[in-house]
């Protein structure tokens, strides 16, 4: 116990000398649960392999309280793996011991620091230990009293609960004082107890400070049977620090120099020689798992289907391809078609209900597991968790998600339901890719591809039946698009992809009895965006009109601009400008100005020379 002892006093040393270097960072949020971490890293129930972070038997550790990095890179230098001269390079460019915990840092299971998010990162780890790995590791989330207050903490703990994840223990830093003042209930920690025990917890309340408590709870969190189980543990903030002890105003700030030193002298003598021992894991592992083969996917070309039953299809086909392959789904999987694959393979499916930040926080978790999460929802749903999922970028997801009932193009449910930002919001994240596909075949080819490229895929799916416009052994990839109308007469490009590229195709069959040339292309990945094909058809039409059934804000039409900005070519943006609301599909397409007439009618005012003296312009900047 006088190790355990010297060990946090040795934490709550660098927790402060390293963020007083640095000139920033939360000293008094790490100080507080030096002991709880102390008592779980070096007491016996946390087992780690410190020279293979990547053994798949490592217990788990997570701060969702992120902001106390301080003191979570403490803990791995008292273990003997970090210096102190790497200390001092805290929060400094190009040093991977960042403001808030990033997979830069070798230890770092997971970017944190967006609060209310490391619990559901841990339940994902814990569904794979339990039900998919089959190993013994442990889960532990540290996590803060004033994070509590989020929502997505009890979406994670009901689902915790409702999979008896007995290998998932929560650490509940309660030190009262959050930003700016005292947290929701401060120190009443009944209230705690009592709202956790209801969601199906076992939940038990200790002095953070009592490190005989602290190991004790920890061995009872082992034994727990079929439920997780949380330690409410209550402690100081600024602990081991009279002037910082229980004391408001202190949130997020570095001590000067001079408080360093106060602070310091009444921690005393510390042993910068003392490291702590930290228990092997068992040396279990997974058996590999081999990919197999898998049919083609086969479409009778009169037999119209949705895009959203055939993303359900594709998954139970590439299944035996991709082994590592799991599929979440938010309550509907008989909307997004999941189900298909629930059907046949039932032991890789699971249920998170209407939970969607959850969702993504526990796919994140599978996926640092080593797993390939498939999660779908209605594509308006995503929008509640996009905190979630921007936080994901910052752990090298591979996470692929699927958003079903997009646009107005749903018909009578009405704007609630329809998904109209989502593009934009995926667009929007580092590397991702988008793909909007317009038939059963290209969304089965897309499926496919998803699975074969590792990062974050976002899949947008149409609710109604669309027909079949491609062969069986039509090839797609990341980065590209088709011409599926093309003549040298070609007066404009119409750029369409899902619901509004059978506008286009219709468009151009009844402008051809006219007598007028459309080009048709379908921008099936809308990121990367195929910016040679998009060059070609704006220098040879002249002209190009987008047409999606999205918000202009971010969606296709943005992106084509994007694409083409130096190219003097007009660019024409046919999208929902309107407020949405109940009606048909071919009404709500018509009312948004986004259907077959809308189409007609924009090619119909450029054949007119309405607007061509952009042309014109163009041309005479070219002599």
């Amino acid at each position: 116990m006088n190790n355990l002892d010297n060990i946090a006093k040795l934490i709550r040393y660098y927790s402060l000398v390293m963020s007083t270097e640095a000139g920033s960072g939360h000293p008094t949020s790490s100080l507080s649960a030096a002991d709880l971490m102390t008592g779980l890293m070096f007491g016996g129930s946390f087992k780690y392999d410190l020279d293979n972070p990547r053994h798949p038997n490592n217990d788990r550790l997570i701060f969702s309280k992120g902001h106390a990095s301080p003191l979570f890179y403490a803990l791995w230098a008292a273990a003997g793996q970090v210096s102190e001269n790497q200390l001092m390079t805290y929060r400094k460019f190009g040093s991977p011991l960042e403001g808030h915990p990033t997979p830069s840092f070798r230890y770092t299971e997971a970017a944190t620091g967006s609060l209310g998010q490391g619990l559901a990162i841990g339940i994902g780890m814990a569904i794979n230990a339990k039900f998919l790995d089959k190993l013994s590791y442990r889960t532990y989330v540290l996590l803060g009293d004033s994070e509590m207050a989020e929502g997505s903490q009890w979406e994670a703990m009901e689902i915790a609960a409702f999979y008896k994840l007995n290998n998932l223990t929560g650490i509940m830093d309660v030190n009262r004082l959050g930003q700016r003042g005292e947290t929701m209930y401060g120190h009443d920690l009944a209230v705690y107890k009592d709202r956790i025990s209801a969601f199906g917890w076992d939940a038990i309340v200790i002095d953070g400070h009592d490190l005989h408590e602290i190991l004790n709870a920890f061995k009872y969190a082992i034994q727990s049977k079929d439920k997780p189980v949380m330690i409410i543990a209550k402690t100081l903030k600024g602990k081991g620090v009279s002037f910082l002890e229980d004391k408001n105003g202190w949130h997020g700030k570095a001590l000067k120099r001079d408080e360093l030193a106060r602070a310091l002298k009444e921690l005393g003598t510390v042993d910068k020689t003392v490291r702590g021992h930290v228990e092997p894991p068992d040396d279990t592992r997974t058996a590999d798992q081999t990919a197999g083969a898998v049919q083609s996917a086969e479409y009778p070309a009169d037999k119209p289907i949705a895009t959203r039953h055939a993303y359900g299809t594709a998954l139970q086909r590439i299944f035996p391809q991709f082994p590592n392959m799991v599929v979440l789904d938010a309550e509907v999987s008989n909307s997004t078609f999941s189900e298909i694959f629930k059907a046949k393979y039932p032991d890789r499916f699971f249920e998170m209900y209407i939970a969607e930040q959850n969702m993504v926080g526990a796919a994140l978790g599978l996926s640092i597991r080593g797993k390939m999460p498939f999660i779908s929802t209605f594509a308006a749903f995503f929008a509640r968790a996009f905190d979630q999922i921007r936080m994901s970028q910052y752990s090298h997801a591979n996470i692929k998600f699927c958003g079903s009932h997009a646009g107005v193009s749903i018909g009578e449910d009405g704007s609630s339901q329809m998904g109209l930002e989502d593009i934009a919001m995926f667009r929007t994240l580092l590397d991702s890719v988008v793909f909007y596909p317009s038939d059963a075949v290209s969304t089965e080819k897309l499926v496919e591809e998803m699975a074969k490229h590792l990062g974050v895929v976002y899949l947008r799916t149409t609710r109604k039946d669309t027909p079949i416009l491609y062969r069986s052994n039509e090839a797609f990839r990341i980065g590209g698009s088709k011409v599926l109308k093309k003549s040298r007469a070609d007066v404009a490009t119409v750029v369409a992809a899902g619901i509004t590229l059978h506008e286009a195709l219709k468009s151009h069959d009844r402008l051809l009895k006219k007598g007028i040339a459309i080009r048709v292309i379908d921008l099936y990945c809308i990121k990367p965006i195929d910016t040679i094909t998009l060059k070609k058809a704006a220098k040879e039409t002249g002209a190009i009109i987008t047409v999606e059934d999205h918000f202009a804000e971010g969606g296709m039409g943005e992106a084509v601009q994007s694409a083409l900005a130096k190219q003097p070519i007009p660019v024409y943006s046919l999208c929902v400008r309107k407020m949405p609301k109940s009606g048909k599909p071919e009404e709500l397409l018509d009312f948004e100005g986004i259907s077959e007439k809308a189409i007609t009618a924009q090619v119909m005012k450029l054949v007119k020379g309405i607007k061509r003296p952009l042309r014109k312009k163009s041309a005479q900047r070219k002599k």
